[in-house]
């Protein structure tokens, strides 16, 4: 029974996406363990940190990066390979500190898109909502209704012209919605999907440049 659940759940997850993949986004998120340094040492860390950003960018291998307000930030890269992406992070000074917990996924966005901006462009500050797969053998039976009805609610948020972009990533490991000025908790936990609990949520302020998500206003 056991083996019969578990290759359910693989079936169920199972998007179909990977032709369609074109981008892996990274969460870095905050270390709390991670050791207290001398502030000199921290900045030299950042320096790095900030030179590696701008030569990925100038590559043509990263196209979004932005920092969290309270700390972390996030990137997004051209292409689904884990692997590669792996390997160009691993010359950042900061990252081979392990300075930051590292999540990658697959990303498609559904609304908006990825755009590569200048180095000079306006910064702007967006609320940033994470929606995280909380999908287990407990209630991947009704996953599937659940998701339609995420999906549902977020189409009715998408018409209000706040949305700035939405995506997924796909596999059902839950997405991102990003969105212009604050935004009410209440608004987010109205969806009918959150009692079901299938996602939790995380909301931050993502600091970014202006036109990152092909963003026209």
């Amino acid at each position: 029974m056991r083996l019969i659940m578990i290759f359910f759940i693989s079936l169920f997850l199972c998007d179909g996406y990977s032709q369609d993949i074109k981008y892996t986004f990274v969460f870095l998120n905050t270390r709390d363990d991670k050791p207290e340094l001398p502030k000199g040492e921290v900045d030299e860390l950042m320096k790095g940190h900030l030179a590696n950003i701008q030569r990925l960018a100038n590559e043509g291998k990263l196209l979004v990066a932005g920092p969290f307000d309270g700390g972390g930030g996030i990137f997004i890269f051209r292409g689904n390979s884990s692997d590669s992406v792996r390997q160009w992070m691993s010359t950042d000074p900061g990252i081979k500190a392990n300075r930051w917990k590292l999540e990658l996924f697959p990303y498609i966005p559904r609304v908006g898109s990825v755009c590569s901006v200048d180095s000079n462009v306006e910064m702007v500050t967006y609320t940033f909502i994470r929606y995280i797969s909380t999908i287990t053998k407990f209630n991947v039976q009704k996953a599937g209704e659940t998701f339609k009805k995420h999906d549902d609610y977020l189409k009715k948020i998408i018409k209000t012209g706040n949305v700035v972009t939405e995506g997924i990533f796909p596999n059902r490991d839950g997405g991102i919605l990003i969105m212009k000025g604050d935004v009410d908790p209440a608004l987010i936990e109205a969806d009918p999907s959150m009692s079901d609990t299938v996602f939790t949520t995380e909301f931050k302020k993502l600091w970014v440049g202006k036109g990152s998500f092909c963003e026209s206003d």
